[in-house]
């Protein structure tokens, strides 16, 4: 943890970068907090020439900005892109195209954390360890080969943490965290956004990311919650060359998404693709309340098999049943109209406060649907619905709900994929067969009587613990019926201690009565 006086100088060293690169220039003083105005004016005399003269745009600004801070702010702008409510639609934008790229670190310094994870050089671990390919906050990628006990020769992946990483990460999370309780202690803007618990989230993120094994266990448990799928997988996890500093999976051999010549090339049908992407998203969000939260062009592969491969398991989604069924519900009755339902459902997941209209909230809902109906497909965007919607909590007193974030942010990015494969697609056609599946299955007659069935065990197996809660009931009757017929009984340790507290208060409180004594005879006096 820093201390305040460090992290003041970061956070002024952040707030110089940002002018310096013209970023402060694009927020809109009227938002701004009172006497924030002269801080605003400054920060415009700082700007570079490139920046005031408009030559560079403000995306390019940011990221610019951003890179220059290091990998902690690259992860904090890539997170405050789930969050248009906090940083405005505009900036939201602009941080959706952030790269997470930086320099690579040396291949000795890559080899010796090999070294150190598995107490032998990377020679003796990979029969041969090439240069890194791709390099980003946390971690670079080499290809490497490796040698099977059968002799057989086959290509690997091997993800290598920076060096220092973690302590750059918790002194920069230190200061993260000293502005979001200053602003929710200034604001109560900033109180509703939650803005410690956005900070708190990106922790939990960045921390579950700097353990590769961590990431290593989610690529097992995606692979086996999609085995049955002929369309989607992710390489295989080579658990004997893997530690906390270091992963080695699968090299995928396939085109990426974003190679839209290449694909076709290869004769992939790329409308079908589009509709894979988001098929897929949502299959594992609703199905299995776990899904991969990183879902940008440059982690899907395309196999020769025409499945779709997704690498870089680092940041996933975990949503509750209550959040997949407000999800499925949400996108139910924006698909079929039924605004009233979809009010309802804000109500029965306590996201809104009892204390609203559920007819008011229905109202505003459908002035955020309706128009989307009057639309074309290709100008229809879930994704820009699921903001807009998020728009209107404000007014309804909604608090952030953290468990969502990962969800719209990934929804933005996948549709944004699925549309540059076919800039025709029709979200809601593709959205609807997942999402009907899902109600029917689980909110249908057959997921009423498993839902029984639950409930049932639950029951069950308290009936197997009232036995003792019985048991555990009588010996603390009795104990009470034993007080208050002979009192209850201190130990002598306890007896003494409340006579010195006892003593210590009477001490203080003479004291406290001479004070006041001498305070009314000098009024007295004079």
């Amino acid at each position: 943890m820093g201390t305040p006086f460090g992290d003041a100088l970061r956070l002024a060293h952040a707030g110089y970068v940002f002018a310096r690169e013209g970023v402060l220039a694009r927020l809109d003083p009227a938002a701004l907090p009172p006497g924030a105005a002269p801080a605003f004016r400054f920060a415009r005399l700082i700007e570079r020439r490139e920046a005031k003269d408009g030559t560079v745009s403000g995306a390019a600004q940011l990221s610019a900005a951003l890179t220059r801070l290091g990998p902690s702010y690259v992860k904090l702008g890539q997170f405050l892109a789930t969050r248009p409510d906090v940083v405005g639609p505009a900036l939201a934008r602009d941080l959706e195209t952030l790269q997470d790229r930086m320099p690579a670190f040396p291949q000795a310094i890559a080899e010796e954390t090999i070294r150190r994870t598995f107490d032998r050089p990377a020679s003796e671990v990979y029969a041969a360890f090439g240069p890194a390919i791709a390099a980003a906050s946390i971690a670079q990628v080499h290809r490497g080969e490796v040698v099977d006990p059968d002799g057989t020769t086959r290509a690997v992946a091997v993800k290598v943490l920076r060096p220092d990483v973690q302590r750059r990460f918790r002194i920069d999370l230190s200061s993260f965290h000293r502005a979001a309780r200053l602003g929710e202690k200034a604001s109560p803007e900033g109180r509703r956004l939650r803005l410690i618990a956005i900070v708190d989230t990106l922790a939990r993120s960045v921390a579950m990311e700097m353990d590769l094994r961590l990431e290593a266990a989610a690529l097992s448990e995606l692979a086996q919650n999609t085995q049955a799928e002929d369309d989607f997988r992710v390489p295989a996890v080579d658990w004997d060359r893997t530690g906390r500093e270091v992963l080695t999976t699968e090299w995928i051999d396939g085109i990426k998404l974003n190679d839209l010549d290449g694909l076709r090339a290869a004769g992939h049908d790329l409308p079908a693709l589009g509709r894979i992407v988001m098929q897929s998203f949502l299959r594992h969000a609703l199905r299995d309340g776990f899904f991969h939260a990183d879902m940008h062009p440059g982690n899907l592969f395309v196999d020769p098999e025409g499945r779709l491969v997704a690498v870089d398991c680092g940041i996933m989604g975990r949503l509750g049943p209550k959040e997949r069924r407000f999800l499925a519900e949400i996108l139910y009755g924006f698909i079929t109209r039924d605004y009233r339902r979809t009010a309802e459902v804000h109500f029965e997941a306590g996201y809104v406060p009892p204390q609203h209209s559920i007819d008011d909230f229905a109202q505003a809902i459908r002035a955020i649907g309706e128009p989307i109906h009057s639309r074309r497909a290709d100008q229809i965007s879930m994704a820009k619905l699921l903001t807009l919607l998020f728009e209107v909590t404000s007014l309804f007193d909604m608090q952030t709900r953290p468990e969502l974030l990962l969800l719209q942010k990934t929804m933005v990015v996948v549709e944004g994929v699925a549309r540059a494969l076919d800039p025709q697609l029709d979200m809601w056609r593709t959205a609807e067969p997942v999402v009907r599946t899902w109600i029917e299955r689980n909110l249908g007659p057959a997921g009423r009587l498993e839902e029984v069935a639950t409930d049932l065990g639950a029951l069950a197996r308290s009936v197997h613990t009232l036995p003792t809660l019985v048991g555990q009931a009588q010996r603390i009757a009795a104990q009470l019926d034993d007080a208050t017929r002979e009192g209850i009984a201190l130990a002598p340790g306890t007896v003494e201690a409340i006579g010195r507290a006892k003593g210590r208060g009477n001490r203080w409180t003479s004291i406290a009565l001479w004070v006041i004594a001498a305070l009314l005879a000098l009024n007295l006096l004079f």
